[in-house]
């Protein structure tokens, strides 16, 4: 059995840039009730011109391919994590096969929402050691910005939530010395309607959509926020916690951690409990926003951009959301 291991990542996020100042003419809110319960300053809506979850998909994954030397015919396989797909069905994995011209690789399309990118890589990783595939794309892609009901009514989740895709390629590695150490996955569906959007929630209800649910809000997300806090500070030190225990590590023997960009709060409340300094913990929510599947990659690519992912680092990714859903994954860069 080989190992399996990242050797480009990559990521694209759309060219609007939409202010804290800009949401203030579009509902009653201010810059500094965001950024204190946030930390968010800005974050990036698509060109419906141009830009289609799978093509921002597209984008990264191309931008990931380059720096890892290869062209896009050497995938064999791609994992795509989204909960905005262009369509209710077919999933954007095939769409964005077409995009990249690669008809007949197999594509799946993996419905975790914030978790999704780390549950994409832990399928991928299965797949690369058990010898089925050797190149594999995992690519995190979101359009939020349709979601989300951008008005005073809607503005606790409004404000929260951008778009943008990250991409990884994952190989198969015979160098034990620089691979994905291991991936840790947990589900929890008690809490599943403390963040979710109902409609069109499709096939309980009997019927799609119908104009009664979008008068009644039933399209609008919806989260509890204080209990997303209350668990997520819980599960976020657990499960990255359980990656290193897994491997024989400390906390202190981390060089970066990479969390799901939720919210600066909840990042910065796990930085503290485990004890780690300020440059160990990557974060990029101040600009973008949460972009779901989609955070975790994209903030990896910015990090190696930014020289902070180096051969031979200890790197873990974590995240926590709907579902609910936590997940890490430890690499040995």
């Amino acid at each position: 059995m080989s190992h399996s291991r990242i050797t480009g990542v990559g990521h694209y996020v759309p060219e609007r840039v939409v202010t804290n100042r800009d949401l203030e003419r579009r509902m009653e809110t201010t810059d500094a009730w965001i950024r204190e319960r946030t930390g968010i300053q800005e974050r990036r809506f698509f060109d419906p011109d141009q830009d289609t979850v799978a093509t921002m998909g597209a984008n990264a994954a191309r931008l990931a391919l380059q720096r890892a030397g290869l062209q896009t015919s050497d995938v064999d396989f791609i994992v795509f994590a989204t909960l905005s797909s262009d369509y209710y069905f077919p999933g954007s994995g095939v769409l964005m096969q077409r995009e990249l011209a690669l008809p007949g690789i197999p594509a799946l399309d993996v419905r975790m929402q914030c978790s999704g990118f780390i549950y994409a890589l832990s399928v991928a990783d299965q797949f690369v050691r058990s010898g089925m595939y050797r190149t594999v794309l995992v690519v995190g892609s979101e359009i939020q910005s349709t979601i989300m009901n951008i008005s005073t009514e809607g503005r606790a989740m409004a404000v929260i939530f951008g778009d943008g895709a990250g991409a990884a390629v994952v190989q198969a590695t015979e160098d034990a010395g620089h691979r994905i150490l291991s991936t840790h996955l947990h589900a929890d569906g008690r809490f599943a309607e403390e963040l979710m959007q109902k409609e069109p929630g499709g096939s309980r209800v009997g019927r799609w959509m119908t104009r009664e649910m979008v008068e009644a809000g039933g399209a609008d997300p919806y989260m509890n926020g204080p209990a997303v806090f209350k668990h997520a500070v819980v599960r976020f030190p657990e499960v990255i916690y359980e990656a290193l225990d897994a491997n024989g590590y400390r906390s202190e023997d981390l060089d970066l951690l990479v969390p799901h960009q939720a919210n600066l709060r909840i990042n910065e409340h796990v930085r503290q409990k485990m004890g780690l300094p300020e440059e160990k913990v990557f974060n990029n929510i101040q600009k973008y926003g949460n972009t779901t599947a989609a955070s975790i990659p994209i903030a990896l690519s910015e990090a190696w951009e930014a020289g902070r992912v180096q051969a031979g680092n200890l790197i873990c990714l974590a995240a926590f959301g709907s579902g609910f859903t936590w997940a890490s994954a430890l690499i040995r860069w």
